[in-house]
């Protein structure tokens, strides 16, 4: 008999709780779009302007797939809400380059970052998955931008960022935006069958999690130079960071091994499922807290951890990993796993909202930071749409 946690009457219900903490305030009647900015604890709106790229871009997934999997009738007109609004303000006409960050509907960042447009990509093929208007349309023009721009054919991997007009782009180069961009590239392939967006998923996660991390032990570092060389020194004084933090993030590697495992459903490699178990095992023995239960934020090169903050997204990564990676390999390991996950995030990360809580600091929900949100559930959404397609059983 299914447990609560691989039941899908159990799973969509939590897709719905995560909804309804940010529906319907979440909706901007004036500008449009979404207003992400919303305490975790009370719900209350503290900054109803700012709009962050990967907000809106995750908004249209975690509507789109509700809308997928029996969600409520607002799902679908929620998430062509976020479609427009991604088409007509956060999209430039002249470049094709979507804006970082609006205050309204006003540019205050117009960077182009690969990180973004990967979740632009993402949001596009489950919105054309939910049947949404012109969305197909969009992830094509989505795809040509970042192969045009963005893509290095000589490492297989694509650029971190360029300015506005995309005249120069960032010496940096990242594991985190390549990593999105895989993930995307799997949905559109899903969304379309259309083959070209599985090869590039394909090449994005052997040349990160096969060749480049041949240097590292088999481990996945985060930062490189423009000629993709470790980069251990990029940040070394700033292990917090939001989104290049230095050290190794246990986190990350339990998101490729869940990428992975979804490869390995569609694609051909001797390789995608073995790197899959390899760094859900080094996720776990590097950054699972057995006293307290989450993941560590990060461990140093010795393999020590190294911030001991426990974020909630390490744990929604690893819900979707354990079930897919049950599907690919019928192991009971990753079953217990799964169900362990859900029992620590529904006892210790879930808000009186049913949303999630984004870390805890010393065993306690920190306060909700003043900066613009990135994260409206779609961790934890993922976390239950991969329960219900690898779990469907």
């Amino acid at each position: 008999m299914a447990t609560p946690s691989a039941d899908e009457e159990w799973l969509t219900e939590r897709i719905q709780r995560i909804l309804l903490f940010y529906y319907p305030d979440c909706l901007d009647d004036d500008h449009g779009g979404y207003i992400a900015q919303l305490d975790t604890e009370t719900g209350e709106i503290y900054d109803a302007d700012s709009k962050h790229l990967v907000a809106t871009s995750r908004f249209v997934v975690n509507f789109s797939l509700a809308a997928r999997h029996g969600g409520p009738e607002w799902a679908l007109p929620a998430a062509e809400h976020g479609v427009s609004f991604l088409r007509e303000h956060h999209r430039d006409p002249d470049t094709g380059g979507y804006d970082w960050l609006l205050r309204g509907t006003e540019t205050v960042d117009d960077r182009r970052v690969c990180y973004g447009h990967a979740f632009v990509l993402l949001a596009y093929a489950r919105a054309h998955e939910a049947g949404i208007d012109g969305a197909k349309t969009a992830l094509e023009d989505t795809y040509d931008l970042l192969v045009d721009h963005f893509w290095e054919p000589g490492y297989d991997l694509c650029k971190s960022g360029f300015s506005a007009d995309f005249a120069e782009s960032d010496a940096y180069r990242g594991q985190n935006a390549n990593m999105h961009t895989c993930e995307a590239m799997l949905a559109a392939f899903e969304s379309t069958g259309e083959r070209r967006y599985l090869d590039r998923a394909r090449e994005v996660a052997h040349a990160l999690t096969v060749r480049l991390a041949a240097g590292t032990d088999g481990l996945l570092w985060e930062h490189y130079t423009a000629d993709w060389d470790h980069d251990f020194a990029y940040n070394r004084d700033e292990p917090r960071h939001q989104f290049r933090p230095w050290g190794y993030q246990p986190g990350h590697h339990i998101e490729w091994a869940k990428l992975l495992a979804v490869l390995d459903r569609y694609a051909d490699t001797d390789w995608a499922l073995d790197r899959a178990e390899e760094l859900f095992a080094a996720a776990i023995e590097f950054g699972w807290n057995d006293a307290d239960g989450g993941f560590y934020y990060s461990f140093d090169r010795d393999g020590a951890p190294l911030v001991e903050d426990t974020y909630s997204w390490p744990v929604a990564e690893g819900i979707g990993a354990a079930a897919a990676l049950a599907e690919r390999t019928d192991s009971d390991r990753y079953r217990t796993w799964y169900h362990r996950l859900w029992e620590y995030a529904e006892g210790t990360l879930t808000a009186p909202g049913g949303n999630w809580y984004e870390k805890l600091v010393d065993g306690e929900p920190a306060e909700t930071g003043p900066g613009p949100e990135v994260e409206p559930g779609y961790h934890p959404i993922g976390a239950c749409f991969e329960g219900l397609r690898s779990l469907d059983d």
